[in-house]
């Protein structure tokens, strides 16, 4: 009987468990159906807004800015070189580097004991030249009249030659007379003939004595000219640069010795792109005058002067790119040539444009996004006119008014709604530019808050400073773009 008891009971725990298995595993299979067959549940979803900074567009007339750097020069620049040899005995004051002079001061001279003595020798050639003319032309004179008596005499012999022939046929005289004054008439020509070689010879004489007095009057000029030359003075007003002088040192001729620099005529040497050389010219293909202003910045000082274009270069310059062109300055006061400026010249103006920051310009669509209705984006198409820097200039009919996006991302696009933020107030920074201030909602306040608040790698101090900024009636919109874009907001 025991052991019937405890088979059945041990029979009725077995039901039991299997009773129990078979409930929790239609329990089971009834949770799984129930789970299969159920809605999913989707928590209701919120647009995400994006917060972008926005300008409006204004059409007008633009003149664009052309930059570029170039170097100032001097239009009138003397090298101060001796055309003779020599010991320098004087200097000016002012002969030393950055000495100021005036046109016409004597600044250096030369020993003049050598070119003296060559005006002295030239001087003494010329006496003698003249002596050689005087002595030439009295031999002349002596020649012509010798040749006169010898003519005279020959003319004489002559008659007698004849007079005699004349005898010998009447019977008078004999052949031996005649022959006598035949010889005699022979000898009076042979010795008018010599008179006549002896003048020749006296007119030759005379110019070779002439040609002579020539020479020693050119020689006697160039002395003078050797001894004016031992003295340099300054051919125009200006400053003394490169020297290499002092009292007492023998120089050479053709040596340089100083440069001499108009600090007044200056001008300014830049190149720029063939593009932008292209936008310089007319309609006639000639450079324009434009006018420009150069820039030297020097540790917190800008020395500026204005002036115009004068001219381009003659050729592009080997190895190089571009075209130079040069510039005349107008009061260049405190420049100095070999400086490095800035350049900054105004280009022909550009009308109806609309000058924007160069990130809110979409190359490859060429559009901007503007905004529409509801705070949504919208493209339109733009004609980009120039691009200088970090600013283009835009055209399009309906641009003009419209709140542009400056600063596009691949995030913005057509159609997503936004938050702009446009410039209300002053930048604290003092740098001169706008900053765009941020009333938040109390939900955004408290959505910042927690963001640094959970931030655990922010500093207690940095912590304290953000949280006084949010607590602010105004938030400035760079930190709440910081705070957005570091912390997934």
């Amino acid at each position: 009987m025991r052991f019937l008891r405890q088979g059945l009971f041990g029979v009725f725990l077995a039901g039991l468990v299997l009773a129990l298995l078979l409930f929790a595993g239609q329990l089971v299979v009834g949770a799984i159906q129930s789970r299969l067959s159920a809605t999913p549940h989707q928590p209701p979803s919120r647009e995400r807004e994006f917060t972008v900074n926005v300008q409006t567009a204004a059409l007008g007339d633009a003149v664009p800015i052309l930059r570029a750097y170039g170097e100032v020069q001097s239009r009138r620049t003397l090298e101060l070189r001796t055309a003779v040899g020599g010991r320098v005995i004087e200097l000016a004051d002012a002969f030393e580097e950055g000495g100021a002079v005036r046109a016409g001061e004597v600044l250096l001279r030369i020993d003049p004991a050598d070119a003296q003595a060559e005006v002295d020798r030239a001087e003494s050639d010329l006496m003698d030249a003249r002596f050689e003319v005087r002595d030439a032309e009295r031999g002349l004179e002596l020649a012509e009249a010798e040749l006169a008596a010898a003519e005279d005499q020959a003319e004489l012999q002559n008659r007698a030659a004849d007079r005699q022939r004349d005898l010998q046929e009447r019977g008078v005289g004999s052949t031996a007379q005649v022959e006598a004054a035949d010889l005699a008439a022979a000898a009076a020509r042979q010795s008018a003939l010599a008179r006549r070689q002896a003048l020749a010879q006296a007119e030759a004489r005379i110019d070779q004595a002439q040609t002579q007095l020539s020479r020693s009057e050119v020689a006697l000029a160039e002395a003078q000219r050797n001894l004016r030359e031992t003295t340099v003075s300054a051919g125009f007003d200006g400053t003394l640069s490169d020297v290499t002088l002092v009292e007492g040192r023998l120089v050479t001729a053709n040596e340089q010795l100083a440069m001499l620099v108009d600090p007044d005529a200056l001008e300014v040497a830049f190149r720029v792109s063939t593009a932008q050389y292209a936008r310089l010219l007319d309609d006639s293909g000639r450079l324009i005058a434009a006018p420009l202003t150069v820039a030297l910045e020097a540790a917190g000082v800008e020395l500026t002067a204005s002036g115009q274009i004068s001219r381009d270069g003659a050729v592009s310059g080997e190895g190089q790119s571009g075209r130079l062109l040069f510039a005349r300055l107008d009061d260049p006061r405190g420049f100095k040539p070999g400086d490095f400026v800035t350049v900054r010249v105004e280009e022909p103006a550009i009308a109806q444009v609309a000058r924007l920051p160069a990130s809110a310009y979409d190359a490859a669509s060429r559009t901007v996004l503007v905004l529409g209705d509801d705070n949504r984006l919208q493209a339109l198409e733009v004609t980009l006119m120039h691009r200088q820097g970090n600013e283009v200039l835009l055209a399009g009919a309906e641009l003009d008014g419209q709140e542009v996006v400056i600063g596009r991302t691949p995030l913005l696009g057509e159609g997503i709604r936004v938050r702009p933020l446009r410039d209300n107030g002053a930048d604290p920074s003092g740098d001169g530019r706008e900053q765009a201030m941020l009333e938040l909602s109390a939900e955004r306040r408290a959505e910042l808050v927690a963001m640094i608040e959970a931030d655990a790698t922010l500093a207690e101090d940095d912590r304290a400073r953000l949280l006084a900024q949010l607590d602010a009636p105004a938030v400035p919109a760079a930190v709440v773009r910081r705070i957005e874009r570091e912390r997934g907001g």
